[in-house]
């Protein structure tokens, strides 16, 4: 049986894109896209505040607005690193002021509905997870 080296394995990680593996550089696009705020943005830029229309173009104001409790900064800096990997395009206009939308690109798309479902299975089973949590800190403190 033959070992292989730490270099080996990043290698075969490269080629094989195993998440499961220490090494593997997909685990940083699961953690980015494991992210509250991602996961609610591209949610928003897939079906409008509504959430029932198709994906659109928002101005930063109005996913400010949409997604309540998020800072600037953080919308800022998350919108950033979304463009940067590639699922959303930023589109400057120039106006007075100037005018700053975002949409998913080809690949935001391809990853939109799986975050619109997750979205929605967590406000439709927030109940039972609320009611888990409550019988399971009831046990927890009887013990």
């Amino acid at each position: 049986m033959s070992t292989t080296s730490a270099a080996g394995k990043r290698a075969q990680a490269k080629i094989e894109y195993d998440a499961f593996l220490a090494v593997c550089p997909s685990r940083k696009l699961l953690e980015r896209v494991s992210d509250k705020w991602v996961t609610l943005i591209l949610a928003a830029l897939g079906s409008g505040p509504d959430c029932q229309g198709g994906p659109r173009p928002m101005r930063y104001s109005e996913l400010s607005r949409l997604l309540a409790g998020v800072s600037q900064k953080m919308l800022t800096q998350t919108l950033r690193a979304l463009e940067r990997d590639g699922l959303v395009s930023r589109t400057v206009t120039p106006t007075v002021p100037v005018t700053v939308t975002y949409e998913l690109t080809a690949l935001g798309l391809s990853l939109h509905e799986t975050m619109r479902t997750l979205k929605r299975w967590a406000e439709s089973h927030m109940d039972q997870v609320l009611a888990s949590r409550a019988h399971h800190d009831r046990a927890a403190q009887s013990e």
